[in-house]
């Protein structure tokens, strides 16, 4: 007789590898506060869930892995049976019409109906004259997201907090995509490159590729906008060496595509999306809210499903690039839970309806600005001097290291080359900015000046 699995074993083991797009090895359930089971009683567990299908074993021996099958990657019944995070046990956060939606996305599949993409959805939406945020909120949120630097140039306040956002957004995009690095784990591999024990290579990929996403956006924050150049060429970052096909990064899909655990079925007409996609673009670009115009990007990209894949990681950093362009605290989705997150692109999905995934937008918001006002406080109050002669400085910066001078070297050439940019009241302090800023490089900063960890420890060995 197969052993009986009590239910709660079940759903707790169900739920965690579901939670994993990647799966989860013996050793991360073991490690996992949640579950408690001696190593037998957890291996025999996953034994009979895997006789009875109900998960796919992958790999051999210590890189086995342990998946839930395609057709249940989103078990809607465990969202409902797990115990809450704390500040979510109230759902005081929710609006009576995301509860709805919380409760209509929860019954099982075989309850909600089939849909199809609904071209009504986005053509009923009229840039400035049609809401999602109401007034009240963005004017919260317009409050909460001020810096005092709305009249400096586009991304100064991205760099000023850059190193810690890599980590934060990065990590936080990744992990809602069911990625299991930690956040330390994340942090190393970002600052030092030096990937986590046991995780696979496409997690390392995914974080890497969500870098050099934020990278771009900070290099380009005078210039992106909602325009195939900018969403395409996030694509194209976010899905680097993810995808079977490598020509579909930055390309818009010409085959149909799937989403596991939902009744919706995207659009499949090559021209029709190409259409639509063009129509979001320009819909986008017209909004003059940047709250308004963040949030009707992770409405309705995600909804299209333009792309082959990765079509949720271009939204969340393509809701970024108003914050970036006026000087706004970004989002980076600290703490957002992934069952909301994923409820609420379901009610967008399956019912048209954007409450519920408001009332995320709206609390990962808050909370991004909580988290960026302590570092701002940190930072202290811009230098002019610096903020006037940042692009200049920081080409002097990377050409040093790239250049993998050493100081006598370096303080020559830093002198040479500022008689020709810079003006003699200013020369003396802008060479001492520059040999400032090499004397405090190190590998958890080189991203601002679009360094690799792999150049900069060439470049620190000469230095020292």
């Amino acid at each position: 007789m197969p052993l009986q699995i009590p239910d709660q074993d079940f759903d707790n083991l169900h739920r965690i590898i579901a939670a994993r797009t990647f799966g989860a090895s013996v050793k991360e359930l073991l490690e996992n506060p949640e579950l408690g089971f001696p190593k037998r009683t957890l291996q025999r567990r996953l034994d009979q869930m895997v006789s009875e299908k109900r998960l796919e074993p992958k790999g051999q021996g210590r890189a086995r892995r342990y998946l839930v099958p395609e057709h249940d990657r989103f078990p809607m019944k465990s969202v409902v049976m797990e115990e809450p995070p704390v500040y979510k046990t109230r759902l005081d956060w929710l609006s009576s019409p995301a509860l709805d939606i919380r409760r209509t996305i929860q019954l099982p599949m075989s309850q909600r109906m089939p849909v199809g993409y609904q071209g009504a959805f986005l053509e009923a939406y009229r840039p400035n004259e049609t809401f999602y945020l109401p007034e009240n909120l963005r004017k919260e949120l317009e409050d909460l997201g001020q810096v005092g630097l709305s009249a400096l140039p586009a991304g100064t306040y991205l760099r000023q907090v850059m190193d810690r956002l890599l980590i934060d957004l990065s990590w936080n995009s990744s992990r809602l995509e069911g990625n299991t690095y930690s956040l330390l784990e994340t942090q190393r591999l970002l600052e030092r490159g030096e990937d986590a024990e046991g995780k696979g290579t496409q997690e390392t990929q995914m974080i890497l590729n969500h870098k050099a996403a934020i990278e771009m956006l900070a290099d380009q924050a005078g210039e992106i906008d909602f325009n195939r150049y900018t969403i395409c060429n996030l694509h194209a970052m976010l899905s680097d060496n993810l995808l079977p096909d490598p020509g579909a990064s930055g390309r818009v899909r010409s085959r149909p595509v799937a989403i596991s655990g939902t009744v919706f079925h995207p659009l499949e007409v090559p021209q029709l999306i190409d259409e639509r996609f063009e129509q979001i673009l320009v819909k986008a670009a017209a909004v003059r809210n940047p709250f308004e115009q963040a949030f009707f990007a992770m409405v309705h990209l995600p909804y299209l499903q333009p792309f082959e894949d990765v079509n949720k990681r271009v939204s969340r950093l393509a809701a970024n690039i108003p914050l970036i362009r006026y000087n706004l605290c970004p989002l980076s989705f600290v703490d957002v839970d992934p069952h909301d997150y994923i409820g609420g692109l379901l009610g967008v999905y399956e019912l048209n309806r954007i409450e519920y995934l408001r009332d995320v937008f709206a609390w990962a918001y808050r909370r991004s600005c909580a988290r960026y006002s302590a570092v701002r406080q940190s930072l202290g109050d811009p230098d002019p001097f610096r903020l006037r002669h940042r692009a200049v400085i920081g080409q002097f910066v990377r050409e040093v290291v790239l250049g993998a001078m050493d100081k006598r070297a370096a303080a020559k050439w830093i002198a040479g080359e500022a008689v020709k940019l810079i003006s003699e009241g200013e020369r003396a302090k802008f060479i001492e900015v520059v040999e400032t800023e090499l004397g405090c490089l190190h590998g958890g900063n080189i991203a601002r000046y679009r360094l690799r960890p792999s150049e900069f420890e060439a470049w620190s060995k000469g230095w020292s």
